[in-house]
């Protein structure tokens, strides 16, 4: 099949490349030139596991193609993807004026029939909304098609390619046909792909979201409650996630959420509750809870030291919003360490892959080691903020012989904190 896919950001790239993966003939358009000629040589701008390899792959088949001339990429396609990015306002609306922009673009080339999906996460109605658009621009055929996507950073390419479900937002029979096609290689281990109208696809993504949402902000609460009235959030963990209804995803006490989903779009679906004329207070409530718990640390650091925090040393591990990514979009080391730095302390920082993009953020204000123990001579406490696989079993006697004082700050309680009391650190968790 041949297929446009407008937007070279996250969703976009590994949508186009997973479909050219599973043999489309796939075009990827982008205003950003720069970003064009370097996909054309294979690298990838963003870091994902697994992506850089599949768009080499599919490059060198000439399956994958990428250009800067959405005319030309959309009179070639059969199926056009518009995967552009929606940014929060200060209201916590999305901003669509990218998909308005490009559907605008749309209707200029089209030179006959064309499915037009919608893979950006937009407010409930934008299909509607594009299809008024595009018809004022045009004489041609076409069906509008809302396909929220589901993907997991640090895992979009199993998530793509095996989804745990497709959601089709379409009254036509015959496209939903063509989009299960398009589809049916994902779906072979019989996930459901699952076809409704436009406004309800629209919602499923938000209401998704939300719901994960809610899950983590209902632990972190629970959390915090613990640590009043001296429970201790892991038994209440075991013991209510062990209840089939409940389960244990997404119920990790932690720092908060971040990255581009979660925040933005519960921010957007209160919005068009409040549109509406009704308030989502659950909603309103989790919002407040996360904003909050990204700075849930820094009390404890403080009444550590007596308040006297300036000229210490802090180690920071951690810096993207979650593991397996760079994203540092409303992560909560970004919350953490301007804090800190406020307070007149030494931010000793080490990630994986995202000390590029925290340059971006924090300029020299931050002294980056590329290694994690670097991060630790001399420090006077250890931070950790994201979960990567390589802190979670680090070598606890060398870092006591680096550190200048012996105490962790446990954003993720990833540590038992019996024996690091035992080896003489100063333990400090979430909930406990």
């Amino acid at each position: 099949m041949d297929i446009s896919v407008i937007g070279t950001g996250y969703v976009g790239l590994v949508t186009g490349t997973c479909f050219a993966e599973m043999g489309n003939d796939v075009a990827c358009i982008d205003v950003d030139a720069r970003k064009i000629e370097l996909l054309r040589r294979g690298r990838s701008p963003i870091y994902e596991p697994g992506l850089e390899e599949l768009i080499r792959r599919n490059v060198r088949e000439q399956r994958l193609t990428f250009t800067t001339d959405i005319a030309d990429a959309v009179r070639k396609s059969h199926v056009v993807f518009i995967a552009v990015g929606t940014p929060c306002r200060d209201d916590g609306a999305c901003d669509l004026s990218q998909v308005f922009g490009v559907a605008g673009e749309i209707a200029a080339a089209m030179n006959g029939y064309k499915i037009i999906v919608i893979k950006s996460t937009v407010q409930v109605g934008t299909a509607d909304r594009v299809r008024e658009l595009i018809q004022q621009k045009t004489s041609h055929r076409f069906d509008v098609v809302s396909n929220p996507e589901f993907l997991k950073e640090g895992a979009a390419i199993d998530d793509f390619m095996r989804p745990n479900r497709v959601v089709i937002g379409t009254d036509s029979e015959r496209v939903a046909e063509t989009m299960k096609e398009l589809y049916r290689p994902c779906v072979r281990t019989s996930r459901p792909i699952i076809i409704m109208d436009n406004r309800s696809a629209e919602l499923t993504k938000y209401a998704a979201n939300a719901m994960l949402a809610t899950r983590i902000s209902f632990i972190n609460e629970i959390a915090n409650l613990c640590e009043h009235i001296g429970a201790n959030v892991s038994s209440v963990r075991e013991g209510i996630g062990s209840d089939e209804r409940i389960g244990f995803t997404f119920l990790f006490p932690g720092v908060g959420y971040g990255g581009s989903c979660f925040p933005k779009d519960v921010k957007a679906l209160a919005m068009t509750a409040r549109n509406c004329g009704y308030e989502m207070n659950i909603l309103e409530a989790v919002d407040t809870v996360n904003t909050r718990q990204k700075g849930v640390l820094v009390p404890k650091i403080k009444r550590h030291f007596n308040g006297q925090l300036k000229g210490k040393t802090v180690a920071l591990w951690g810096l993207s919003f979650k593991p397996r990514t760079d994203d540092m979009r409303e992560a909560p080391s970004i919350v953490i360490a301007s804090q800190l730095l406020a307070d007149g302390v030494k931010l000793q920082v080490h990630d994986p892959v995202a000390l590029k993009e925290a340059r971006k953020v924090f300029g020299n204000k931050l002294k980056y080691c590329e290694h994690h123990y670097d991060a630790l001579v001399g420090a006077h406490a250890l931070v950790l903020v994201t979960e990567w696989a390589e802190f979670r079993n680090p070598d606890f006697r060398r870092m006591k012989e680096l550190m200048a004082g012996h105490v962790i700050f446990d954003g993720r309680n990833i540590y038992n904190p019996k024996i690091l009391r035992e080896m003489g650190f100063t333990y400090y968790g979430i909930g406990q």
